[in-house]
């Protein structure tokens, strides 16, 4: 039997902010042209910067978990100390989550034309948090960590396998089955090729890739025990793992496709200065519908950006 871990305290509390998200922030959205902009209860700093950030027009009110309204932020339309305000806030945590300048500049231009952003973001935070949760290079799983609902992958879908002893999480192997129907549809077959490891057998694999191709390499293209996606339970490294797939028909019709079922390319090409990893065509992982779009609405489609995002935005804004 496979040992589940539980994660740390800080994904614990990740995990539940969806929930409380949904108990302490009501945001209710009307039109007050010609009012007088406020802030309660009590004013904000740099050192005390509000819970959310606003744009003209919204409100949002707070309540405790019991359902007792404790305040809120009222923004008017036409007050440009208010677009200063939000434009400062949003440029200060989205600074910190290393996002570029000009996608900076689209999201916060978005934020202050409509709800769709801040509405999207909360939605997306109630799936289950292994969906938006960073594990990189300087964000590791705990060793021992296995997911508690891994499912194997067998023959006789609507993909091929190429061993017997893949496996995914529920949601992932069920998306997976759902999407390679389709392609299929479309004459093509996907074929998955390594999917979960346990860290132990990610050790072995960068172990392998150390004495092969040297460190500097092996850290290029492939993760540190603990650091890799593979161990969510929720990537999928597709057939063939090679440079070479990124001119087959899978990988086409993956790049048009896959976001609408939940799949995201974790390391495109160009961003090895981003996500630390080279381009790798085959490796995609599954965040959900709702994070992939939003990925490939605001954050060009670029996994990275939006998990630093998400991760900066609960440690500085929620919790």
């Amino acid at each position: 039997m496979q040992k589940t871990t539980k994660l740390p305290l800080a994904v614990k509390i990740a995990a539940g902010v969806p929930i409380i998200l949904l108990a302490v922030f009501v945001i209710i959205f009307f039109s007050n042209s010609g009012e007088e902009s406020t802030v309660t209860p009590g004013g904000f700093t740099a050192e005390n910067p509000p819970e959310t950030g606003l744009y003209p027009g919204e409100t949002l009110a707070l309540f405790s978990p019991d359902g007792q309204q404790i305040g809120g932020i009222f923004g008017a339309p036409a007050d440009p100390d208010r677009v200063a305000f939000i434009d400062s806030y949003w440029r200060w945590i989205l600074g910190e989550a290393g996002i570029p300048e000009q996608m900076t500049r689209s999201i916060i231009d978005s934020i202050l034309e409509s709800p769709a952003f801040i509405m999207e973001l909360l939605a997306l935070l109630q799936e289950n948090y292994y969906t938006f949760l960073l594990v990189d290079k300087q964000h590791a799983l705990p060793l021992d960590y296995s997911p508690d609902d891994l499912v194997p992958l067998t023959a006789g879908g609507s993909f091929r396998i190429t061993r017997n002893d893949l496996s995914l999480r529920q949601s992932a192997a069920a998306s997976l089955e759902t999407m390679a129907a389709a392609a299929l549809a479309d004459g093509v077959t996907l074929i998955a090729a390594s999917t979960y490891r346990s860290a132990a057998r990610q050790a072995e694999i960068f172990a392998w890739q150390v004495h092969t191709f040297g460190l500097e390499t092996a850290e290029r293209q492939s993760a540190r025990p603990g650091h890799s996606e593979h161990q969510l339970g929720t990537a999928v490294d597709f057939y063939p793992i090679h440079d070479n797939f990124a001119y087959t028909a899978a990988s086409r019709w993956l790049i048009h496709n896959a976001g609408s079922f939940g799949w995201t390319l974790s390391y495109p090409d160009g961003y090895e200065h981003i996500t630390g990893y080279r381009f790798e065509p085959w490796h995609y992982r599954y965040v959900g519908r709702p994070l992939a779009a939003f990925i490939n609405t605001y954050f060009g489609g670029v996994p990275q950006f939006a998990l630093q995002f998400i991760k900066v935005w609960q440690e500085h804004a929620l919790l």
